[in-house]
């Protein structure tokens, strides 16, 4: 069932009861399967999950976004997400001028620990702060751990060629697909060559490393969902378990147990 956490004239009645303060926090939970309708908002939001795995979409691609990791998602930027596990979501809605320049586009962060503290209070109703100075701090110190935040290797970038988009789609649906460029060929009407030119010039990324990604963000997802490890090397296309845990190693700097405790 499709339904949005709060319409879009919700939305704007939100902001325009946020004033000039540079920062504001929400918090939602949400089931798995909850389908956020595509929307945008005239601040930048910050979208953290303290617990569960959500999926976001916007033209330019798709973000898996694991529990501990967050999202920048500018303002005026469309996008829709759902939670593909119960979800305790907490924004941080950010005004343009409110500090340090943050990405113009959809970054994937990793939130360390006081971040992680300060997004949760941020999140708390207003009335929880002792003043308007002291929540005022809080935005700051903030703004300061956005200022050198990590940024965390996942977007899968979507490519505007129908050719690379029914490929793409293809793999998506099955990550342990193995077929290659020189297989995809004939019924993407294109050679090999024409193919491989234009992943690299759509995405950013070769045939191979945009498959990769792919089965990296489907693990991310069946991993979250509390699938063993085992089940989900074979399901995305790996030969052994440890053939996954050391492209995850290697990707994401630990092994998947690591990255999930």
């Amino acid at each position: 069932m499709t339904r949005s956490v709060l319409s879009a004239g919700e939305i704007g009645e939100l902001e325009d009861r946020m004033g000039d303060f540079p920062i504001v926090g929400l918090a939602r939970d949400l089931s798995a399967g909850t389908v956020v309708e595509p929307h945008h908002h005239r601040r930048g939001q910050l979208m953290y999950a303290s617990s569960g795995v959500m999926v976001i979409e916007t033209r330019e691609g798709s973000w898996v976004i694991p529990p501990q990791r967050a999202i920048w998602v500018p303002e005026q930027i469309e996008h829709s997400f759902m939670p593909v596990t119960g979800l305790s979501l907490r924004n941080l809605l950010i005004a343009a001028n409110a500090g340090p320049r943050l990405p113009a586009s959809c970054t994937l962060i990793t939130v360390g620990n006081l971040l992680r503290e300060l997004v949760l209070r941020m999140a708390e109703h207003p009335a929880s702060f002792r003043s308007e100075a002291h929540r005022a701090r809080v935005a700051e110190l903030i703004l300061d751990e956005l200022d050198d935040c990590p940024v965390a290797p996942l977007q899968l970038p979507e490519p505007r060629d129908p050719r690379l988009a029914r490929i793409c789609s293809a793999l998506r649906d099955n990550p342990a697909d193995a077929r290659t460029l020189e297989d995809w060929a004939d019924s993407a009407g294109a050679s090999a060559r024409t193919l491989s030119r234009l992943f690299l010039s759509e995405t950013g990324l070769s045939f191979a490393h945009w498959r990769r990604q792919a089965r990296l963000l489907a693990a991310l997802v069946r991993l979250g969902q509390g699938q063993s490890v085992t089940t989900v090397a074979f399901d995305v296309g790996y030969d052994s378990p440890s053939a996954f845990i050391e492209m995850f190693r290697l990707t994401l700097g630990q092994t998947p147990g690591q990255y999930f405790c």
